[in-house]
């Protein structure tokens, strides 16, 4: 017999047991029951009173005795119910629940959150430029900006060749600072360049990307491969957008 069953239904290996053998022994004692499972008394009395508490084994006295008995089996579909019942419950719980934590994860305004990633993860700091611009709700206009720096740009877009057209199908807009060569107007975006005289200590191997209440620095290691670390904290975004507008309205 399979006792996996029993098991789903909250039943441990012990109520089990002794379940089967009140069932093959019918109307029993503890002390019948305890020889019968090699269980002492108080161990069967624990488990008798959990199986009466499940609403499966009832009891009768006999003479001064307590004479313990199976209930019809398809009791069991009441425990299988009562589970569906609380997991039913749980799930509405878990649904307020859930948006507590996610307020406390978003706390990133009081707390920074950084998160690292290397050459083979980079893809996944465009995903989420993508992801965190069209669900903001802070702007009409899907915006996010960048320092684009042309030693670290072809490290970036490598594992994401479309980025910019799933952007444009998106209709997120981007405006560019381009330190150094390179660089197009692909749609929805704007870029200037900081010629050579502005830019006189901007390294040409630090990328960044300032999007909704994160900023993302992609640059190279001194091995020569591209990490990233994106920083989730609003303080820090403004920040970064308020230089970011000053200088764009200065070039």
């Amino acid at each position: 017999m399979d006792l996996e069953i029993l098991k789903k239904l909250n039943f441990s290996d012990k109520s089990a047991n002794v379940y089967l053998a009140l069932l093959r022994l019918g109307p029993s004692s503890v002390r019948k029951l305890a020889n019968f499972c090699d269980l002492n008394r108080g161990t069967v009395y624990d488990v008798l009173k959990d199986l009466q508490e499940k609403k499966v084994v009832s009891f009768y006295k006999k003479d001064t005795k307590q004479c313990f008995v199976v209930e019809d089996p398809e009791k069991l579909f009441t425990i299988l119910q009562n589970k569906k019942q609380d997991i039913e419950k749980t799930g509405r719980q878990l649904d307020n629940f859930i948006l507590e934590l996610q307020a406390i994860h978003n706390s990133g305004d009081k707390r920074p959150v950084a998160k690292y990633f290397d050459k083979n993860n980079l893809q996944k700091i465009l995903e989420d430029v993508l992801d965190t611009c069209q669900a903001d709700d802070n702007d009409e206009k899907k915006e996010y900006r960048i320092y684009s720096a042309e030693g670290v740009r072809p490290f970036l877009y490598e594992s994401f060749p479309t980025f910019s057209d799933v952007r444009i199908a998106r209709n997120i807009f981007v405006k560019v600072i381009a330190i150094g060569e390179g660089g197009e107007l692909r749609g929805l975006d704007e870029r200037k360049w900081l010629k050579k005289e502005n830019s006189i200590e901007i390294e040409k191997d630090t990328f960044i990307i300032i999007y909704p209440g994160k900023t993302a620095y992609i640059s190279m290691g001194g091995d020569g491969e591209p990490v990233g670390v994106v920083i989730e904290n609003r303080g820090v975004y403004n920040t970064q957008k308020l230089i970011f507008d000053n200088l764009w309205k200065k070039i």
